[in-house]
């Protein structure tokens, strides 16, 4: 079991950056691969990026390469989003969630765990 909390959230300009922390709970956080996903009003829930266990592999959507950065501290039990260069499209809720499996995924329903999410606002 695995228990996830966001946060870092808040409401930036165009152009700004905002740091997402992703705090989970247990002993075995190192045994889960994680995500960000979000969520933005009247859209489906969208993939943004992923981090292997040991943290050296990512994966990106094509919307936010170059621009985030995941990396996690598993001596921390923790996952950062960098979101850099941000643009008004990228507001949403943003969700960490965690993965049993080590095979990195896009694809929520293969997630087993999630947070609350944290909203991020970007005004132009």
């Amino acid at each position: 079991q695995v228990q996830l909390v966001e946060s870092g959230g808040g409401l930036v300009q165009a152009g700004g950056s905002l740091r997402l922390s992703c705090a989970a709970s247990g002993r075995t956080f190192s045994s889960y691969a994680m995500g960000w996903f979000r969520m933005a009003p009247g859209k489906e829930r969208e993939f943004v990026g992923t981090i292997s266990r040991g943290g050296s592999n990512t994966a990106y959507a094509d919307s936010v390469k170059g621009r985030f950065t995941i990396s996690r501290d598993n001596a921390k039990n923790t996952v950062w989003l960098q979101m850099n260069s941000l643009k008004p499209e990228d507001t949403a809720v943003y969700y960490c969630a965690a993965k049993s499996s080590s095979v990195l995924s896009q694809n929520p329903a293969t997630y087993d765990y999630w947070g609350q999410g944290t909203q991020v606002t970007v005004s132009s």
